[in-house]
């Protein structure tokens, strides 16, 4: 027999704040009945892609309570609103009961991520996303350049399947008669039969700027997600079994922001549009994790966001350490010790500092003696410590905006 849905109504007066910024871990989200409820943060980065004042229908709360992380965000009442509040374990039965707002989440975090990807690159390395298809020339010309003609025998077929008549389709040809003989590209073409696909390490499971119709599922190994940025492979994340990837083109009928390259020997389930309607109402549980995988990026890519609005470059250093700490949800207590899974270059790319500045930055680290190297992988002796000083840099610079903006109210 099924559980009952239960969802409760809540009324807030205008004025009234529904959650707060940093507080307690998530357990619910709201839906709109009737009122208008604004969104703020304490780090207003970007605006938001469909502004912060929400209406009937539009809900909040959804990205720290389905990736099971504090509230990165104030909502508070502009007028009096009436709310349906959903405990974190009745989404599932909620999908069940109406697949349309399921869909609605999905497609609004698809929406976001895009949005928040751009705004991330645009400010961390310094450089604007390229996604259209005659980018997979590039795509494919830098993975020439290493010699990893997997890579880019799979972009070279995939400027020339979308760009016909793209002015570099006569070189794109000659290049992949030459590095054929040393390629192993394989699924070069969706084909909805091939449900089940394996790929051996390092091949290509689709390019950046490539169109795609379909999101995948890690069933047995791992998949690294990278970007060509300013001449260079930026890793973006690492996905392990159980992941799904691939969402955004399936979702918003756009080109892939980013590759998918088989990190380890893998095996993945594709799911193209026709699919993924079907398991909407029939797999709640699939849609459920994908909605908890979707805010746990939406969540990171907020506090990133945050963390490049930081002024002091090791503050920035240490709260990107807090991050990684968050992410695998660590247990901070004094004296706890902890290995990332990052060296000191993989930390600077990540906030995005430049090169000249990376010896002195590393060496003012590891000057904590808290902080150690081992096998070129950041360790630390105690995770409160971690905690304290990035919350001690995040204080500074509430001190130091408030008084920017001071001192500008002043002026006038």
């Amino acid at each position: 027999m099924n559980n009952p849905l239960q969802l409760s109504l809540v009324n807030f007066k205008k004025g009234a704040y529904v959650i707060v910024e940093g507080k307690q871990v998530a357990t619910k989200f709201f839906i709109i009945r009737t009122g208008k409820v604004l969104i703020s943060r304490e780090f207003e980065v970007v605006e938001e892609q469909d502004g912060n004042i929400l209406g009937p229908g539009d809900f909040f709360g959804v990205i720290s309570t389905m990736s099971g992380h504090s509230h990165i965000e104030n909502a508070q009442a502009l007028t009096d609103v009436s709310l349906i509040a959903v405990q974190k374990d009745q989404y599932g039965l909620l999908i069940e009961k109406n697949t349309q707002i399921a869909l609605k989440i999905v497609q609004s975090f698809s929406r976001k991520m895009r949005y928040l990807d751009e705004a991330l690159t645009r400010i961390t390395l310094k450089s604007i996303a390229d996604e259209r298809p005659d980018h997979l020339f590039k795509v494919a010309e830098y993975y020439a350049r290493q010699s990893m003609y997997n890579h880019a025998f799979f972009a070279y077929y995939q400027y020339i399947r979308y760009c016909p008549t793209g002015e570099n389709l006569n070189t794109a040809k000659e290049r992949m008669a030459k590095i054929k003989p040393y390629a192993n590209a394989l699924y070069l073409e969706e084909k909805a039969e091939d449900i089940t696909r394996t790929y051996p390490k390092d091949t290509m499971i689709f390019s950046e700027s490539q169109p795609g119709q379909e999101l995948y599922i890690i069933q047995k190994g791992s998949v690294k997600i990278t970007k060509i940025v300013n001449d260079n492979e930026i890793l973006i994340a690492i996905l392990k079994t159980g992941d799904i990837f691939g969402e955004m083109s399936l979702l918003e009928n756009k080109p892939r922001s980013a590759s998918a390259i088989a990190y380890e020997d893998s095996v993945l389930m594709a799911v193209n549009k026709v699919n993924f309607q079907r398991m909407v109402g029939q797999q709640p549980q699939m849609i459920t994790r994908l909605t908890q995988l979707l805010a746990e990026r939406i969540w990171l890519m907020y506090r990133q966001l945050e963390n490049t609005q930081m002024s002091n470059p090791i503050g920035r250093l240490y709260d990107a350490l807090y991050i990684q700490l968050e992410k695998a949800r660590v247990s901070i207590s004094p004296k706890t010790p902890y290995t990332f899974n990052i060296g000191p270059k993989e930390l600077l790319e990540m906030v995005g500092l430049t090169k000249s500045d990376s010896n002195a930055l590393i060496t003012e680290l590891f000057s904590n003696k808290k902080m150690k190297l081992i096998d070129n992988k950041i360790f630390t002796a105690d995770t409160e410590e971690i905690t304290k000083q990035a919350n001690y840099f995040r204080k500074m610079e509430k001190i130091e905006q408030a008084r920017r903006k001071s001192s500008m109210l002043s002026v006038y």
